[in-house]
């Protein structure tokens, strides 16, 4: 099978995978701070956000843009 998404910069990256490259980029405090969504202000954690995201697609889009947008700004440097 071909590459079906060679311009999609999400395409093989896991929700697992964003969440957890955010949150080591930025810690939880700032995470929360970018998107204020409870699961990142309010005891958070990677399996409580997952289980968020999944349900909340508003939510999801929201991580997914700044995953998008730190990656850029890391490839950058």
């Amino acid at each position: 099978m071909t590459d079906t998404q060679p311009n999609n910069p999400l395409h093989g990256i896991t929700l697992e995978q964003i969440v957890t490259q955010l949150e080591a980029h930025y810690g939880w405090d700032e995470l929360g701070r970018k998107i204020s969504i409870r699961c990142f202000t309010h005891d958070p954690s990677v399996k409580s956000s997952l289980k968020f995201l999944r349900k909340t697609p508003w939510a999801r889009e929201k991580v997914e843009a700044l995953y998008i947008l730190t990656q850029q700004s890391v490839y950058k440097r």
